[in-house]
């Protein structure tokens, strides 16, 4: 499940992106609901774990982890959370986008193995990112080659950051530690995804639905 789920999230996002016409709104809400839902596993189940053993270098860690994703969304400009602008003129191929988009699916993919609930957040949170990415390779004049090689490697990353963590044991050995890296990722990602999508900042009512309902299903998961 942890290899599969990841690639056909974005299998579902790149169908989404290609054969049918997303309004923004649609994909706003859809990121709203994954924001709720990846916020509210990470604290409800997450979150606790890696305090179990109390440590002042977890809470370190887990700064270290937003201000990773600071500046993996500096180089990304901010598609993890739904901030990528269609550029029809792109015509060479977007490695600074790859890279940050690469490293941030690999280290979400660690933990996702150990923790169901937080598998289907993760997946959760990929299809509208996808949908994003993909719609904005497909307008750009990147030939289809490039298209192809960027989103097959965008969606092995999760598993492979998964795979990883189950095969070397130097990386079993500090997953505490990694856990509250991707914690402080997961944080980062999922309150901007909440408080940065609105237009003027402002909740309309059908965000607020969908932000709470993504909170209920975390919650009685």
């Amino acid at each position: 499940m942890n290899i599969l789920l990841p690639i056909l999230a974005v299998i579902i996002g790149f169908a989404i992106a290609q054969f049918s016409k997303v309004e923004k709104n649609a994909i706003q809400l859809l990121l709203s609901f994954s924001g709720a839902f990846l916020l509210s596993i990470t604290i409800f189940e997450f979150l606790p774990k890696v305090y179990i053993d109390y440590s002042k270098s977890i809470g370190l860690l887990i700064m270290v982890g937003i201000l990773l994703q600071v500046f993996l969304e500096f180089l990304s400009k901010g598609a993890e959370h739904g901030h990528l602008h269609h550029d029809k003129s792109k015509t060479t191929f977007p490695y600074l986008l790859f890279v940050s988009l690469c490293i941030h699916a690999l280290i979400e993919g660690y933990p996702i193995h150990t923790n169901h609930h937080l598998l289907y957040g993760v997946v959760v949170h990929k299809i509208p990112v996808a949908i994003i990415i993909s719609s904005f390779l497909l307008t750009s004049n990147l030939s289809k080659g490039k298209i192809l090689f960027f989103l097959i490697l965008f969606a092995l990353m999760t598993p492979l950051g998964s795979l990883l963590h189950q095969h070397f044991a130097v990386l079993a050995e500090i997953e505490n530690y990694v856990h509250a890296l991707v914690i402080g990722i997961f944080l980062h990602v999922s309150t901007t995804i909440l408080f940065e999508s609105s237009k003027n900042h402002q909740f309309s009512f059908s965000k607020t639905i969908s932000i709470v309902v993504g909170i209920a299903i975390a919650y009685f998961l």
